[in-house]
């Protein structure tokens, strides 16, 4: 109001001030009450004295603090109220409160409810609705009510952990606008525009005019995306939103919640970093769970499934070439593909039974170059690795062409076809675009890759079914069939460049890498089923259901009753019906993410914008009336003694009687004072209960079991004894049932030990 950060509930009582012009001449004209004397007769006399009296008036003093009084009283009445909330001042229209509940809110969640319950409370004492929107209820009908039923709804609500689906509540809004002419609106932003945030507050801009408030945080979001396993340890993107965010650390932690490393990052003038951690490959394979430490949001987690392990592959292939030319042998291309993404294991030359050597070494994927399988024991071991999860790729040459293999997903002609064969095309061909069922979709295939050789598939019910890639013309190149818990693909032509130039594109590595995040997981190929209707074979859908999921603040949760089940090769984002977490099996399960991996964070754009902005993290409300009501009090109390002096009574209130009064007026102004906290703004109230809310790490560690450790304020001791415990807190996770938190240290003089089980004190010497 002009300029200052107050707003007054009932301004209308402003206009009492006006009086006081009229209460200054009333008491400039009359009199103070005469004084009382004793009557002293001989006194009167010998003192008498003539002279002119002039009519007694009140002294200026006194005018000025009956009418300060007045004014204090005018004052309080109007319900002033400092750095007043939004919904504090403004007409009888209700109040809409647009609550942005992603992942992004998920941070400042607790001060965004502080600020929506006090603009809440605000609009309760002009007398105006209020209603509670949050984006993630899309469309569904909004009804203003009164402000307690608002608070409690404000009370209930909690973070999702997607991105705000803005669009789905226009519609809402957009009738709440036609329904309630003269309503304002409050939109508390998550200040991201994912989800199109400023087209949103464009439309909210259009809808209410003037009437239209915007309210954000100083917090920039920070989130995880794309992490690679690669060769030297876990790699993940931090991104953030503009400066502001700051560095920090990301933990990999295990999926009993034990912490396994951490590594930092740092953006310095980047809005995106990486963190390294470096980890032994069956540890690194352990890892189900990257977060950023500090950060409680859905989008600071990135989790891990059975497709970001490293895998253990094997190559072994029948060219004689891989011994006499090794730059020109076809395993030499496929360690270069997989080299990556995956650990390597290379049979020896001349070794008897290659295979079985390999399959020795605990293998996810064993890759086979143009070598017949015919049956006997190799072929049996074969047989039942992919059974047991495992993944067979195999590359077609002459050997396979000519021989009598059927551990093929397919049945192979006898004959190939070749350029300028009986079987053959005038022109190399190229491939088509990948089917959206198939592994490789999404994948571009570059305009120089041509085939001029391949083993031919026989058409048989179930083809089309099991063609993971096809050239133009719909002949099969790479197909695939699941077996048991495994997977078998065939590849029609050879792993070098004799039969094609896929080997040395760039699509090549990139279809292994697919083909390898597959191996042991239940996202391969469903098996075959008949579809009666069209007479032909169709892949069945296999489905996942949901296990557990992350709630808005990065946290797991049981699955709500509206989440889903996911395709088995589901890649889609995260959403209501799909929130980010573990779906299917515990031992095969599928992770989804909040955060796409190629996802960026975008802070909003909101110049422009025809919006009051309004800062969440502001200095808080206070309410007042009661400040202003102790001081007209203690001037009322003043006056009273005032004219008890000028009327000359005061000396006779030192007796018992006077004493009792004085004590009464000190009591009903010490309680005054002492009620005045009662008018402070509910943001104050809750912030005051905040400040006495138990410390959180005594929170973490009456919820989890956690072992602890003295802290001697030396750093080497103080590391050995935090070492000591985190082994001996896996220790427990390995050979017992206790899923113990990561140990923390405690100062015995300031910490609750009632929490923990165990404490470790060190003496240092």
């Amino acid at each position: 109001m002009m300029g200052f950060p107050i707003a007054f509930a009932a301004p209308l009582a402003l206009l009492g001030l006006l009086s006081l012009p009229v209460i200054w001449l009333l008491i400039r004209v009359t009199p103070p009450r005469p004084r009382k004397l004793p009557f002293p007769p001989l006194k009167i006399i010998l003192d008498a004295e003539r002279r002119d009296e002039t009519p007694a008036r009140t002294p200026w003093w006194l005018l000025a603090l009956r009418l300060a009084l007045a004014a204090l009283a005018c004052l309080a009445f109007a319900g002033p109220i400092w750095n007043p909330p939004v919904g504090a001042s403004g007409g009888a229209g209700p109040l809409l409160i647009v609550l942005d509940d992603g992942w992004a809110a998920a941070p400042t969640w607790e001060s965004r409810m502080t600020f929506a319950i006090s603009a809440a409370e605000s609009a309760g004492r002009r007398g105006a609705a209020v209603a509670v929107l949050a984006v993630s209820d899309g469309a569904r009908e909004v009804t203003p009510t009164d402000s307690a039923r608002a608070i409690d709804v404000l009370r209930a609500r909690q973070p999702q952990p997607i991105e705000p689906p803005r669009a789905a509540a226009l519609q809402a809004i957009e009738a709440f606008a036609a329904r309630n002419k003269g309503a304002r609106a409050l939109w508390l932003a998550d200040g991201l525009e994912q989800g199109g945030a400023r087209a949103f507050a464009e439309k909210l801009s259009a809808l209410f005019g003037t009437s239209f408030d915007i309210a954000t945080d100083g917090h920039r979001p920070r989130g995880l995306a794309g992490p690679r396993n690669e060769a030297q340890g876990l790699v993940v993107r931090v991104i953030r939103a503009g400066a502001g965010a700051p560095d920090g650390m990301v933990r990999a932690l295990d999926l009993k919640g034990l912490m396994l490393a951490e590594a930092p990052f740092a953006f310095g003038a980047k809005d995106e970093a990486e963190a390294q951690i470096a980890l032994p490959v069956e540890l690194r394979n352990e890892v189900a769970r990257l977060e950023i430490r500090g950060e409680r949001s859905a989008g600071a987690v990135a989790l891990l499934d059975e497709r970001w392990k490293r895998r253990r592959v094997g190559l072994v292939s029948g060219a004689s070439a891989d011994v006499a030319q090794p730059l020109l042998a076809p395993n030499y291309y496929v360690s270069r593909a997989l080299g990556p993404y995956a650990d390597l294991r290379v049979a020896r030359p001349g070794a008897t039974d290659p295979i079985g050597v390999l399959l020795d070494e605990g293998l996810d994927m064993l890759v086979i170059s143009d070598m017949a399988i015919p049956p006997g024991a190799t072929h049996d071991r074969l047989e039942k690795f992919i059974e047991n999860g495992g993944a067979v790729v195999r590359f077609a040459g002459t050997r396979l062409a000519g021989a009598n293999d059927d551990l093929t997903p397919v049945r192979l002609r006898r004959t190939g076809r070749v350029l300028g064969g009986a079987l053959s095309w005038e022109t190399p061909k190229k491939l088509a675009a990948f089917e959206e069922s198939s592994p490789f979709s999404g994948l571009r295939i570059p305009d120089d890759v041509t085939i001029s050789r391949q083993v031919l598939a026989e058409p048989e019910p179930g083809l089309a079914s099991r063609t993971w890639a096809q050239l133009a013309d719909q002949t099969p190149l790479v197909t695939a069939e699941k077996r048991g818990k495994g997977l078998l693909v065939l590849f029609h032509i050879t792993a070098d460049t004799t039969w094609s130039n896929l080997p040395i594109s760039g699509l090549f590595p990139e279809m292994l890498h697919k083909v390898a995040t597959l191996a042991g997981t239940s996202a391969a190929v469903a098996p075959a089923g008949q579809d009666i209707a069209k007479g032909e074979q169709s892949r069945k859908i296999e489905t996942l259901a949901p296990q557990r999921v992350l709630d808005g603040f990065g946290g797991f949760i049981a699955p709500p009753a509206t989440a889903r089940a996911i395709a088995a090769d589901f890649q889609g984002p995260a959403s209501l019906d799909h929130p980010p977490g573990f779906y299917g099996p515990a031992d095969s399960s599928v992770a989804v993410n909040a955060l796409a991996p190629e996802a960026k964070l975008v802070a909003v754009d909101l110049t422009g914008i025809a919006a009051q902005r309004v800062a969440i993290d502001a200095a808080r409300s206070i309410d007042l009336r009661a400040p202003l009501m102790a001081a007209a009090f203690l001037l009322l109390v003043a006056d009273a003694l005032a004219s008890l002096w000028l009327s000359g009574g005061l000396p006779r209130f030192a007796s018992r009687k006077a004493s009792a009064v004085a004590l009464l007026l000190a009591l009903l102004g010490s309680a005054l004072f002492d009620g005045a906290p009662s008018f402070i703004s509910s943001a104050h109230a809750q912030q005051t209960q905040a400040a006495k809310a138990p410390p959180k790490r005594d929170i973490e560690a009456a919820l989890s079991t956690r072992l602890a450790y003295v802290v001697t304020g030396d750093a080497r001791v103080d590391e050995t004894s935090r070492a000591g415990l985190v082994s001996l807190t896996q220790t427990l996770a390995q050979r017992t049932a206790l899923i113990p938190g990561e140990p923390v240290g405690v100062d015995p003089a300031r910490d609750e030990l009632a929490f923990f089980p165990l404490i470790y004190w060190p003496v240092a010497a």
